[in-house]
């Protein structure tokens, strides 16, 4: 365990777990942050409601009276990722905001790189970085996994040289990420009907917020040596969790959509055109497994984006109105 001073200068970013029972992988996630090379920085663990023993896994760091100074424990009862992002905000002393998973490791240069990130660009609003896979427990990838796939693991890739995204599809991932405070209080927070709530899964956040920066003249960055480590999961490597992801990726967008103006039929039309399209790929390449599972999870998608979008038109239509109890 790594011994920080007893008292750390102010810090220049805060570094936040959201953990909801992720005891297996929490204590490696707390340890990559405490072997940071940065020197000025701390740690807020944000207990989501856990039942597990996260508490425990957080306890030896609390007492330590080398670490205490650095590392803060709070417990969120309401459950939700981006309830839990948002009362880590509010606690953290820093202008920067990184946000790690509970199953993942930075790199020990990863806080003083996105540091360095927000010092040389002053409109830089959100930044992350690589993200590789880690196999662990005999797990190796199946056959039938894609690279598209595997992004819904956590992996991200843009390459070795800087990138401005410029399209919120490109945005970095949650698992990696970070954020200028000044540009997350003038959106308000993390949006609470976006992000995972419990075992639903729920996401988008991280796009939409890549949205409001590009829409409102900031700047989003993928810094390529900014590296984060993922542990792939055992529950999560079997076709059913995937087809799941999909459904909420599609319930996600779709939501996503409609914050930004874009409900309407227009998406039925465009829901049905690529659930055809999903379809039509996967038997077209019913030979290469990888290939045909992605589109078939893809079209699970559209369909989970066609009930969110049928849902929002019948209750903004007349109809839809007209069948609401008046409110007493």
């Amino acid at each position: 365990m790594s011994s920080p001073c007893p008292n750390p200068p102010s810090p220049q970013i805060s570094a936040i777990i959201c953990t909801h029972n992720r005891d297996r992988y929490l204590g490696k996630s707390i340890e990559s942050l405490l072997n940071q090379t940065c020197a000025a920085f701390e740690v807020i663990v944000v207990d989501n409601a856990s039942t597990d023993r996260t508490r425990e896994v957080v306890e030896p760091y609390l007492v330590d009276p080398h670490i205490r100074p650095r590392i803060r424990y709070v417990y969120e009862p309401q459950v939700g990722l981006s309830v839990a992002r948002n009362t880590g905000a509010k606690l953290a002393q820093a202008e920067i905001l990184a946000y790690l998973d509970d199953d993942a490791i930075a790199s020990p240069e990863w806080l003083q790189i996105l540091v360095d990130a927000y010092a040389e660009d002053p409109k830089l609003a959100i930044a992350g970085g690589k993200v590789t896979l880690l196999w662990t427990d005999g797990l190796t990838a199946p056959r039938w996994l894609s690279a598209g796939l595997a992004g819904n693991l956590g992996a991200y890739d843009l390459g070795d040289q800087v990138v401005e995204i410029q399209v919120p599809g490109l945005t970095p991932r949650g698992l990696n990420y970070s954020l200028r405070r000044t540009f997350l209080d003038q959106v308000g927070g993390f949006d609470l009907n976006l992000g995972r709530v419990g075992k639903n899964l729920l996401s988008n956040e991280e796009l939409h917020m890549t949205n409001l920066a590009l829409q409102t003249g900031w700047r989003v960055a993928y810094l390529p040596t900014a590296i984060v480590a993922h542990h792939v999961a055992p529950e999560r490597v079997q076709r059913r969790w995937f087809l799941e992801r999909g459904w909420w990726q599609g319930i996600s967008e779709c939501y996503r959509e409609q914050l930004v103006g874009e409900a309407g039929l227009g998406q039925l039309v465009r829901g049905g055109e690529r659930l055809l399209r999903g379809c039509y790929k996967a038997i077209k390449f019913w030979r290469k497994p990888a290939e045909s599972f992605e589109n078939w999870v893809y079209s699970y998608g559209q369909i989970g984006y066609l009930s969110k979008a049928v849902q929002g038109w019948l209750e903004a239509s007349p109809l839809g109105t007209a069948q609401k109890p008046p409110v007493h």
